[in-house]
């Protein structure tokens, strides 16, 4: 008997995608959700499984531009689309200014919701390139993301600290 992994019925699907600039095509379980298919089938372990439900954000990577929860996105949706994790915001070895801001700012303690933190505050500034946030506009925005070492109100020094060097 089959079970409910191995049926049948369901076929895999290619997806192709673009992850930190480069195009990949996976053959997966339609099910796949983009977390598992970046952690277990591309090794980029960056994203982190926290509840596994889109409470926590500590699996936040970018799908063209915009922040997503990708324990909630089934990998076929992002069919075509580009894909930044952690390990693809450095550019030719230079770390992201968020990155460095983040290191700067002490903003991180077990750095487990690190690379969501980081992801989910970059996307933040981009979709508020033009105005000036207060620090509780910040934290409304970045609430998706929980810290549970309560480094808070260093992860808005680091946003800070790139956002005034805009």
């Amino acid at each position: 008997m089959a079970t409910i992994l191995e049926h049948p019925a369901i076929q895999p699907a290619v997806v192709t995608f673009q992850v930190n600039g480069e195009s990949r095509a996976l053959e997966l379980d339609p099910r796949t959700t983009l977390l598992d298919a970046l952690r277990d089938h591309l090794d980029l372990t960056g994203s982190k499984k926290g509840c596994d439900q889109g409470q926590c954000g500590a699996c936040t990577v970018l799908v063209d531009g915009r922040r997503v929860l990708s324990c909630l996105t089934l990998a076929a949706a992002v069919k075509d689309k580009a894909v930044t994790t952690i390990e693809g915001l450095a550019k030719d070895g230079k770390l992201h200014p968020m990155q460095a801001a983040f290191i700067e700012c002490d903003a991180f303690q077990c750095g487990y919701c690190t690379p969501g933190q980081i992801l989910s505050a970059v996307a933040m500034l981009e979709e508020a390139a033009a105005d000036k946030l207060s620090d509780s506009e910040i934290r409304e925005r970045l609430s998706g993301n929980i810290c549970r070492c309560g480094a808070y109100p260093n992860i808005v020094a680091a946003v800070r600290h790139v956002e005034a060097g805009r």
